[in-house]
C-alpha cells in the first residue's frame, strides 16, 4: 500500500482487520448511514449484529485501503469501492443478498424535513381538508406553494400537488409546512449501496426486489400453469389425481345420461325415475 511507512501503526492494524472481516463471508456489503443519529444506529447495530450480519464503521479511507487489499485476493469486491462515499460502514455476512436488502429496507423510516435537504423522490401532497384552523396558515400556504384556501369555514388543499420533485433542495418553509401537515418526505435509517456475493456484483437497484409481490407473482403462474396442464390433460404428479377427478366426474355424467346403471349411478337413476313419474302422475290427474 502507498506511504504504508507514514500511516499510523493503529490504522494499519484497522485496515488489516477490516480487510479481513471482508474476506470472511461470501456476502460483502457497503452500507450508508448518512443521517442516522448515533443512538438509532448503536440500536441498529446491535440488531443487525443478533442477527448475523455485524457492520463496521470506519473512516472512508479506511474502507477503500481495505477493500483495495481485501480485492487482490477477491477480484470481485473491486466495483464496490466506487460506492464508497458519504457515511460508510462494511458488512460481511452469509445469505441471500435479496433478503439482506429487505432487512436493511426494514431499519428505514419516515422523518421531517429541516429545509435543505435534498429530495430523495418526488414529495406529494394530497388534496384534502387539513387539521388548520383559517387565519394566516392559509396565506402561508399559499405562499410557499400550497394550492390553500377556505372551504365551508375550513383550510383545504384543493388539488394534488408534487410540491418538491425528486433531486429538488426542500426550502426551509416547504420543510415546516411539511411537518405540520404531517407529511415527512426524508427517511433515515441504513441503505445498502451495493453487495457482492461470491464473485457476482448487485447494484442497489437490481436488489429492491419487492420478494412479497414476486412470490405472490410466483404462485399466480403456478396455478395458471396447472390450470392449462388440466385443461390439455397433461399428466403430471400435480396433475394426475385432477384428471383423474374430472374424467371420474365426466363418466358419471355420461352414465347418468345413458341410464346406465352401476352402484354409483342407480340411486340417482331411481330418484330420476320417481321425479319423471310424479311429473307424469300430477299430468295425468290434471
Amino acid at each position: 500500500m502507498p506511504g504504508r511507512g507514514s500511516v499510523r501503526p493503529e490504522k494499519l492494524v484497522q485496515v488489516e482487520a477490516l480487510s479481513k472481516h471482508l474476506l470472511a463471508r461470501p456476502v460483502t456489503a457497503v452500507v450508508g448511514v448518512r443521517g442516522v443519529p448515533a443512538s438509532a444506529l448503536q440500536s441498529m447495530r446491535r440488531e443487525l449484529r443478533r442477527r448475523d450480519h455485524p457492520i463496521l464503521v470506519a473512516t472512508n479511507s479506511s474502507i477503500r485501503h481495505a477493500l483495495e487489499a481485501a480485492a487482490k485476493e477477491r477480484p470481485a469486491l473491486a466495483p464496490l469501492l466506487d460506492h464508497v462515499v458519504d457515511q460508510t460502514a462494511i458488512l460481511s455476512a452469509e445469505g441471500n443478498p435479496f433478503s439482506l436488502f429487505q432487512e436493511f429496507a426494514r431499519t428505514r423510516s419516515p422523518t421531517p424535513a429541516r429545509g435543505g435537504e435534498i429530495a430523495p423522490k418526488d414529495v406529494f401532497v394530497p388534496a384534502g381538508t387539513t387539521s388548520f384552523k383559517p387565519g394566516p396558515i392559509v396565506g402561508e400556504l399559499q405562499h410557499a406553494g400550497f394550492p390553500a384556501a377556505i372551504e365551508k369555514g375550513k383550510v383545504v388543499l384543493k388539488k394534488d400537488t408534487t410540491i418538491v420533485k425528486a433531486g429538488q433542495p426542500i426550502s426551509r418553509e416547504v420543510a415546516g409546512l411539511l411537518t405540520r401537515l404531517e407529511i415527512y418526505p426524508l427517511e433515515v435509517g441504513l441503505t445498502l449501496r451495493a453487495v457482492v456475493d461470491g464473485s457476482t456484483f448487485y447494484p442497489p437497484e437490481v436488489l429492491a426486489v419487492d420478494l412479497e409481490a414476486q412470490r405472490a407473482e410466483l404462485a399466480r403462474a403456478a396455478r395458471q400453469a396447472l390450470g392449462l396442464a388440466v385443461e390439455i390433460s397433461y399428466p403430471t404428479s400435480a396433475t394426475v389425481p385432477l384428471l383423474l377427478t374430472r374424467a371420474h366426474r365426466r363418466a358419471l355424467g355420461v352414465a347418468l345420461a345413458a341410464g346406465y346403471a352401476t352402484k354409483e349411478t342407480i340411486e340417482p337413476l331411481f330418484a330420476k325415475a320417481m321425479r319423471e313419474a310424479a311429473a307424469v302422475n300430477k299430468l295425468i290427474g290434471h
